[in-house]
């Protein structure tokens, strides 16, 4: 039986609708699972993505760029491919997309987490007869607390600062990882929260979305008599050692990540919040149990340690042909 997915050199390819998925480079078609810029990228002629993902995918494609948004389930033929996107629950518009043709149905997962997060709709089981999956986490040693716990531990360290007389910054990626902080702080506090300039805009496209997060304002250009002893500024990785951390001093650095499992991870920063938004081990499996696919492909991350527990327990996986073992 002809595979409906393969690996090419620019990504994820399905010759029966002859689409990508999240191509690498610009294509034709391009079905896009979420806007992160190492799945959504600029310079295709035509993107299919989720509804409730439009904004960001215009924020990061080009607002005049030719989108066909769908809803959830909504099927719609591409070629010879009958087409749907289903929730990811891995941030806002995160799609698994669902391909239905010659007889078989094939469900590319994208990102995805089975946590609890207040600003995108949760993963939804699709079944399928094959389930490729991200293994960004696929290790045993990873398994999350809950998302309101880590939330207040990072409320509970921004006050032991302030009360020091040190500001608090906490690194985080800006797309989804600082939106669900600001959602996840609400149950702790209403006060506002210091934004990077790169957080920002993507905060506003949460918040036109009916995403509710604690209230915020941009740190790109403060009074120069403001003292932000006592604050919480939320920043990108990129932007540690920067000039533009000078205006804070003196502060604690905090990062919140799913990496913070590892102790070897957390050395570099003064506190380490573990927070991701990609699905852990037990995440992993029940996912995969609840697709009730027959054969399961694996990308991203720790895949030989997936596939080869998968394969123990009579499950026909391997690692997707070609697809590159990064995190």
């Amino acid at each position: 039986m002809t595979d409906l997915v393969l690996m090419r050199p620019s990504g994820l390819y399905c010759p029966a609708g002859d689409f990508y998925i999240d191509p690498a480079k610009p294509v034709a078609r391009a079905v896009i699972t979420h806007a992160h810029g190492d799945h959504a990228r600029s310079g295709s002629m035509q993107y299919w993505s989720s509804r409730e993902g439009e904004g960001l995918m215009r924020a990061r494609v080009g607002q005049k760029t030719w989108i066909n948004a769908l809803d959830w389930g909504q099927p719609t033929q591409i070629g010879d491919a009958r087409v749907s996107l289903h929730p990811a629950g891995h941030v806002l518009g995160s799609a698994q997309v669902r391909i239905e043709a010659q007889g078989q149905v094939w469900v590319v997962s994208g990102d995805y987490k089975r946590d609890d997060d207040p600003t995108c709709t949760p993963f939804e089981p699709v079944p399928c007869d094959v389930f490729i999956t991200e293994a960004t986490f696929g290790l045993p040693e990873y398994r999350w607390p809950p998302a309101c716990e880590t939330a207040r531990e990072i409320h509970e360290w921004w006050t032991q600062n302030a009360a020091e007389g040190q500001a608090s910054v906490l690194f985080s990626y800006a797309l989804g990882k600082a939106q669900r902080i600001l959602a996840e702080l609400m149950r702790y506090t209403d006060r506002k929260v210091w934004l990077h300039g790169a957080m920002t805009p993507l905060v506003e496209v949460y918040r036109k979305a009916g995403v509710k997060m604690l209230p915020t304002e941009s740190a790109v250009a403060p009074p120069r008599t403001l003292d932000f002893a006592g604050e919480l500024v939320l920043a990108p990785p990129a932007a540690r050692g920067t000039p533009w951390m000078k205006r804070f001093r003196p502060y604690r650095a905090g990062f919140a990540s799913g990496w913070m499992q590892r102790d070897l991870r957390r050395d570099a920063w003064d506190r380490g919040f573990i927070l991701s938004d990609h699905a852990d081990w037990d995440g992993l499996l029940l996912s995969i149990e609840q697709s009730g696919a027959k054969r399961v492909l694996a990308m991203h991350g720790h895949t030989e340690t997936l596939v080869a527990h998968l394969r123990e327990r009579g499950i026909d996986a391997a690692a997707l042909p070609g697809a590159a073992p990064g995190y």
